[in-house]
């Protein structure tokens, strides 16, 4: 659940008190076996409370294409329902010129996500977003350093997560941050490319920040390195991962349902339209506009009745779990209507029936509608009592909405219950 002010507290107080059990495949060459990777996050993962079940299939060199073409890689992707599927190309290949990404290793990244998600649809895939080179890649002025071959990975690694609806693990600026500010940390290994154990310990940092969206800090398990070493790249995970969480297009593990949404005025007034920017949710999304109305709609434009703040929700959900986002929608304009209807009466009887009265000036009762919650409309009839009150009989029990539209505009939509 995604919430805009109080997101920070619920992500602690739920990181405190939970233990995640997760099955993670690492894919890739050997970056990740150097310093078996897998098993220093597994061992990082128990140190935090959290279980990790995790293999790898690592063939040195291999790019993504070669594992493409590999019958084995397959078979592990297909050996169970994994949480999450970790892919890495060569260590130099996504920097390389846009063309020969887009022909050469974009294609095979994707066939590989999309063997995952046919598999298990559930299933996450996370790209291994690799450090440039110490020095960079010679053979190329692009990235003949390591920020320069470092930035060209980051933005090839967004690009191709972007294309295979998955996401990243930023090991790449999380070495930056750590080269930048704490240059005595030699995360290379002596051909300047590989990774030394604090190399390998600092994406195992990242991963555990990027799966769990957890912090780090205060892992008991160090490794080889020393207590303050660890801590600052316990720190520096912590800071590059969870600060950022959509750069990185991170998804929380129980979900793999995204909602978002925009609204803007459409008239100037009390009138808004709504926009969702939501992805793998299957069932309808349900928007809940803060004054005790609700849609169904995709894209709905809803009007306010009165100036101040409401909390607008939107909610999506499917098989791979659900999601909720909400966002403050402030209305301060002056209302458009006859002042007459915001006295009208509305007044559950003891009988069951509703009354209204103070009527306003053309109350037509053919635009008075009773809603349940699940937007079906309630049959009734009515009773004019006198010339200043209807008398609406029904059969609903429960919750349900009443609402009156004048000029093809609600007037007025109250919530209500009737028990049974």
């Amino acid at each position: 659940m995604k919430t805009i002010l109080l997101f920070s507290t619920l992500f602690c107080s739920i990181s405190i008190f939970s233990q995640d059990s997760l099955s993670i495949l690492f894919i890739g060459n050997s970056y990740v076996s150097t310093n078996d990777l897998p098993t220093v996050f597994k061992n990082l993962t128990q140190s935090k409370g959290d279980i990790a079940t995790v293999d790898s299939k690592t063939n040195g060199g291999f790019t993504f294409q070669s594992h493409v073409n590999d019958l084995v890689t397959f078979q592990k992707i297909h050996s169970k329902p994994w949480d999450f599927v970790v892919l890495q190309g060569q260590s130099q290949e996504p920097s390389f010129p846009y063309g020969q990404v887009n022909s050469s290793t974009l294609p095979y990244a994707v066939r590989l996500s999309d063997s995952v998600y046919a598999n298990a649809p559930c299933s996450q895939v996370q790209y291994f977003m690799t450090w440039g080179r110490q020095v960079g890649d010679p053979q190329w002025d692009s990235i003949n350093t390591f920020n320069k071959m470092n930035k060209r990975l980051r933005d090839a690694y967004l690009r191709i997560a972007d294309s295979s609806k998955a996401s990243v693990s930023p090991s790449g600026p999380a070495w930056k941050y750590v080269i930048d500010n704490h240059p005595t940390i030699n995360l290379f290994s002596a051909d300047g490319s590989h990774p030394s154990f604090a190399g390998t310990y600092l994406s195992a940092c990242v991963f555990y920040s990027s799966i769990y969206q957890k912090s780090p800090v205060g892992a008991t398990y160090s490794g080889s390195l020393d207590a303050s070493t660890a801590l600052i790249l316990q720190e520096a995970a912590a800071l590059t991962v969870l600060d950022s969480i959509p750069t990185w297009k991170l998804t929380h593990f129980d979900s793999l349902v995204q909602v978002d949404f925009t609204y803007n005025s459409t008239t100037g007034a009390n009138e808004f339209q709504f926009t969702s920017s939501s992805s793998y949710y299957t069932q309808d999304l349900i928007w809940y506009f803060g004054d005790d109305t609700f849609s169904y709609e995709q894209n709905p434009v809803h009007q306010y009745m009165f100036n101040g703040t409401y909390l607008a929700e939107l909610i999506g959900s499917g098989v791979c779990g659900s999601d909720t986002v909400t966002q403050f929608v402030i209305v301060e304009t002056t209302l458009l209507y006859n002042n007459k209807i915001n006295d009208l009466k509305i007044s559950l009887l003891p009988t069951g029936s509703i009354e209204l009265s103070s009527l306003p000036l053309n109350f037509d009762i053919k635009s008075v509608k009773l809603t349940s919650t699940e937007g079906k409309s309630i049959p009734y009839s009515f009773t004019f009592n006198n010339n200043d009150s209807v008398e609406l009989l029904f059969n609903q029990n429960g919750v349900f909405f009443l609402s009156y539209e004048e000029h093809g505009k609600i007037q007025f939509f109250k919530r209500m219950f009737k028990p049974f």
